[in-house]
């Protein structure tokens, strides 16, 4: 029987990992099991023996670690047993096949959050609360300078940018993450396909090698998105012709603004898509215009988040300092991720036994 001074997920030099259950959350190293959030890189890394994801992230984890995994998918909500637990994946909104990993012991519930956001996407499952004792969130934008704009036509915006640098004969070059970004993007257009106020954005969008089989992944899990062409393919056909491109959107990783073939695009211009544009100044004069569309939940959504989890234990992962100020002062157990080191676990107060209904606490765990 777990005792009160160990987590029930701990933070070792793995990853997060629940003992009871045998298993890894997210490990930044190979093991045995694997629970996989999603398939960003830093979420899922090669080598493990067995990964479990949600069915509609399977894709998109082969895609990035490698088509002869050891794979098994589940279904939102599904409920299965591990070990000594019962493990469930909830949507988490970020991205597509995106999950929230739930875990029962013992009438205790804790949940490990993944990335996520709570604006409407198109591309991805909408975001599903989940009831937990015990919350451990991320909090990449987890100071209150971070709150989206709420009803934003990223389609419309988009569109209304390429249109407005394709009549003057420029491509608009749009940087975003590979994975994700490029595919809400994507998606986004689709909506303003027959803008009579967007009339470019009928056009094929031109996209980097590094999107092309990611893309692909997400139309085949039903996901509609705009048409678009390989980057490379269509640089080819122009230069064969003694052209260049012109008029053209182009969604490419941030990366590529070192790539040689950036010399070969004509005139253009460039913004990037990310939360971090609400700064302003758009990227310290690196792009010409930018986007406000993260894939992560500003500060309003983490605080709405927390509080629709009903948790009053939370432990934060990532830029935690503003965050667990603000929840202490809720009157809510908050705590930076590293604390679940069961060392430093063990030196926690326990200020709500409710929590561990049915645990001994450490001194009544002899015989």
């Amino acid at each position: 029987m777990r005792s009160l001074a160990s987590p029930l997920i701990a933070w070792t030099d793995k990853g997060l990992y629940c003992e009871a259950g045998g298993f890894y959350i997210d490990p930044h190293r190979a093991v045995d099991l694997a629970v996989v959030t999603h398939a960003h890189s830093d979420h899922a890394r090669r080598g493990s023996k067995h990964y479990i994801t949600v069915d509609s992230g399977i894709g998109l984890l082969r895609a990035r670690i490698g088509k002869k995994i050891s794979v098994e998918g589940v279904k939102y909500g599904e409920r299965i047993r591990l070990g000594d637990v019962t493990v469930s994946l909830h949507s988490a909104g970020h991205i597509l096949g995106s999950a929230q990993v739930r875990v029962e012991y013992g009438g205790e519930v804790w949940v490990a959050s993944g990335d996520y956001k709570r604006d409407p996407d198109p591309s991805c499952e909408p975001f599903e609360s989940v009831r937990c004792d015990t919350f451990i969130t991320e909090a990449t934008f987890g100071t209150p300078k971070y709150t989206w704009p709420k009803g934003a036509d990223h389609g419309a915006d988009l569109a209304r940018w390429w249109s407005e640098n394709a009549d003057a004969d420029r491509n608009a070059i749009v940087f975003g993450y590979s994975l994700g970004k490029g595919q809400r993007i994507l998606a986004e257009l689709a909506r303003a396909h027959d803008s009579e106020h967007a009339p470019h954005a009928r056009r094929p969008v031109l996209i980097h090698s590094a999107m092309v089989e990611l893309t692909e992944c997400y139309r085949a899990e039903g996901r509609v998105l705009a048409p678009t062409r390989p980057l490379d393919e269509a640089i080819a056909d122009v230069e064969a012709r003694d052209g260049k491109l012109a008029g053209e959107l182009i969604l490419a990783p941030p990366s590529v603004l070192d790539e040689s073939w950036a010399k070969r695009l004509g005139d253009y211009r460039t913004a990037f898509a990310s939360g971090w544009m609400q700064s302003g100044g758009w990227g310290r004069g690196r792009y010409d215009h930018g986007f406000v569309m993260s894939d992560h939940a500003d500060w309003n959504d983490l605080n709405r988040t927390i509080r629709e989890s009903g948790a009053t234990r939370v432990f934060v992962q990532h830029r935690d300092g503003a965050l667990v100020r603000h929840l202490r002062g809720l009157g809510l157990e908050a705590y930076s991720a590293d604390d679940l080191v069961p060392e430093r676990y063990a030196r926690l107060p326990v200020k709500n036994l409710d929590l561990f209904a049915g645990l001994r606490p450490p001194e009544a765990s002899g015989p």
